[in-house]
């Protein structure tokens, strides 16, 4: 891929967001299976934003569960980056407008309390890493009209990075199986979604694993204090104006965020009414 075509890619990416309106695919752009591209054109945006002011706070696992694999018709892994003006404290409004085409699914987020410099990470290097656990949404986005992805695509894509809320209760991992987890996602009180630890790579940990070798032999390795969500444990869940979600993740607690309404501040609580 050159150079000039790398720079269309993350054009393209970058006015989508600007403007609020989602673009065409970009993997014409790139050669079949060309994911260090792809890489390369999200890196182009990221340097953008922190331009702009913002700070990596850490990394996000796209891809891990077999049931999103199979919703967006790819098959292995990818990360992306996450940035200070993602957060969205717990409970939380997510402003209307502030994304293109939300989709929400919930996931076991790691706070490192030490970084993982080592090429091929093990499993106890992760665990000894891990400061606390806690249960997350990952408010997933894409600036592609209709969600129409390929690999390449979410890659350039921030991995289809939006917003991210993290729970307010730390567990340490020595009181946690993350293989056994289960976790039930609530939409206006009505379970739509559900996983557990073994549907992401087997384990939550596993991926932490994958993601801490690969930005290590990259040459970027995950730093103390870095945020790192694991991947969904069952299918994403479509968002719409007035939405209150709810993810309940066994041994982790709870994590709530509701997206703002055109014409209110407010949520749809469980029975219909504003959330609080």
């Amino acid at each position: 891929m050159t150079a000039a075509a790398a720079r269309k890619a993350a054009d393209a990416l970058w006015e989508a967001e600007r403007v609020g309106v989602p673009c065409p695919p970009v993997r014409d752009l790139f050669p079949d299976g060309d994911t260090a591209s792809a890489y390369a054109v999200q890196r182009i945006n990221i340097e953008r934003r922190l331009t702009a002011g913002r700070r990596i706070v850490g990394r996000k696992i796209g891809l891990t569960s077999p049931a999103v694999q199979r919703q967006l018709g790819v098959e292995q892994p990818d990360f992306g980056a996450l940035l200070s003006d993602m957060a969205v404290a717990d409970g939380g409004i997510v402003p209307h407008g502030r994304l293109l085409q939300p989709k929400v699914e919930a996931e076991v987020a790691l706070v490192l309390g030490s970084g993982l410099p080592h090429r091929e990470s093990t499993a106890a290097d992760v665990m000894r890493a891990v400061d606390f656990a806690l249960p997350a949404l990952e408010i997933v986005d894409s600036r592609i009209a209709e969600w129409d992805i390929a690999f390449t695509d979410t890659v350039c894509d921030n991995a289809s990075a939006g917003l991210f809320v993290l729970g307010s209760r730390p567990v340490p991992l020595t009181s946690l199986d993350l293989r056994s987890v289960r976790m039930t996602l609530l939409r206006g009180g009505e379970k739509v979604s559900e996983g557990k630890g073994t549907d992401c790579l087997d384990s939550p940990l596993n991926a932490a694993v994958w993601l801490a070798s690969t930005l290590a032999g990259l040459g970027d390795p995950l730093q103390a204090g870095d945020i790192v969500l694991t991947g969904a444990l069952g299918p994403m869940v479509t968002a719409r104006p007035g939405d209150a979600f709810e993810a309940r993740i066994s041994g982790l607690g709870s994590v709530r965020a509701c997206f703002a309404a055109p014409d209110a501040a407010q949520c749809r609580g469980d029975h219909g009414h504003p959330a609080p």
